[in-house]
């Protein structure tokens, strides 16, 4: 079941001021050090690689229905890739939190996120899906059966 949806739409060009007015301090501020080192390995593409994270953690925040309050900060909310190389989220602190006080007991909570960029814009979709967990079948030794 969907629990939570979120998007936003991002100006590549508003993350670029940012990053010249403010630099570094802007950098370590919203973003984690994964998403940084993801950045500085696309210098052509810099501003626009922060813009899709930027629209990512904002998205994140409307669907788990706080914004930026009660806890949830930028920082908390990584973009990373799964295995596959799909883009999701690492969360943590209040974040991670806030996702777990919303994902019903017996469930646990899917992150799916969706990034694009045409310039000028940035865009990410964030859709939480909570599962239901499946108990695991007891294992009976065949010594018993």
């Amino acid at each position: 079941m969907i629990i939570g949806m979120g998007s936003d739409l991002c100006n590549i060009d508003r993350i670029q001021n940012s990053l010249d007015r403010f630099g570094e301090r802007f950098e370590l501020r919203v973003f984690t050090e994964i998403e940084r080192r993801k950045a500085a390995r696309r210098p052509f593409t810099r501003a626009g690689t922060f813009a899709k994270r930027f629209a990512a953690k904002e998205a994140f925040s409307k669907a788990v229905g706080t914004g930026f309050k009660r806890g949830v900060f930028m920082k908390d909310i990584g973009v990373v890739n799964a295995p596959s190389g799909a883009p999701t989220l690492a969360l943590t602190g209040g974040a991670a939190l806030r996702l777990a006080e919303m994902t019903p007991d017996g469930h646990k909570a899917h992150v799916h996120l969706t990034l694009t960029d045409d310039h000028p814009w940035a865009q990410a979709f964030v859709v939480i899906e909570a599962r239901p967990v499946i108990p695991e079948s007891p294992v009976i030794p065949e010594s018993l059966s």
